[in-house]
């Protein structure tokens, strides 16, 4: 790969992760905890960009789709079920045999590939929907990354991009409670540095030739162990949906 937004040290991190991907308390627990949520704001941004109906069994039929930087399959698999073309890539060459064992297993055709946005870009590849969510705050250069991600999409194309804020709540959340104290992610997963606030967000997508048109927070609710999503609070986690202009 030469992907030039690649940083090793992040993908050392998931690689040593890999094969826990589908185990709900394992690693990976809070994005299994966080997923139903995710797929609500993916789903409803999708349908109403393409004016599908998403009662039907495959609301996104004829959607070619990217889900870059999907780990072990956790959106790809329910977005191959809604019907759309799924292309799930990354960078952490242990985790595609566990997303393609899995979606086997389920019995859906989802095209893993070992790659980068850099290198799919590059290659010509273009998609009606892009995905990616967790990644830009991993990355070492977001600009060049989200550039990438705008080249990958045909005009008129959605990019869904979720990451988290950079508050002193989301150190608390993000770093001290889901590595030291609830031990859900290797200490060291997160680096407070490099979470990006929705404004620079928003300045970086526009930046690489996108148009943001919303930002909507993941908000937990420790009390009910459960997420929702919330137009007013985006202090830790937080989604973003952008168009590439036609």
């Amino acid at each position: 790969m030469t992907g030039s937004t690649i940083d090793a040290g992040e993908i050392e991190k998931f690689q040593a992760m890999a094969d826990e991907w589908w185990d709900p308390a394992g690693k990976f627990k809070p994005l299994h905890m966080l997923n139903p949520c995710r797929l609500d704001y993916i789903t409803s941004q999708v349908a109403a960009e393409f004016s599908r109906d998403l009662s039907t069994a495959r609301p996104f039929e004829g959607l070619r789709l990217l889900d870059i930087g999907c780990g072990g399959g956790l959106l790809s698999e329910p977005m191959a079920r809604l019907g759309a073309s799924v292309v799930g890539a990354d960078a952490a060459a242990r985790n595609i045999p566990v997303a393609q064992v899995h979606a086997e297993a389920q019995g859906l055709d989802i095209d893993y590939r070992h790659t980068t946005a850099e290198d799919l870009a590059a290659a010509g590849e273009t998609f009606d929907v892009v995905l990616n969510m967790e990644v830009v705050e991993h990355v070492a250069d977001p600009l060049t990354y989200l550039t990438a991600c705008r080249d990958l999409l045909r005009p008129g194309g959605l990019m869904v991009c979720s990451t988290i804020n950079r508050t002193p709540r989301s150190y608390a959340m993000a770093i001290v409670g889901a590595e030291f104290v609830m031990r859900w992610l290797p200490k060291g997963t997160h680096e407070w540095r490099k979470f990006i606030t929705p404004d620079e967000l928003y300045d970086l997508l526009r930046r690489a030739g996108l148009d943001p048109v919303d930002r909507t927070g993941f908000l937990f609710n420790p009390a009910t162990w459960s997420w929702r999503l919330s137009r007013r609070d985006l202090g830790v986690n937080y989604v973003t949906t952008s168009l590439r202009p036609a």
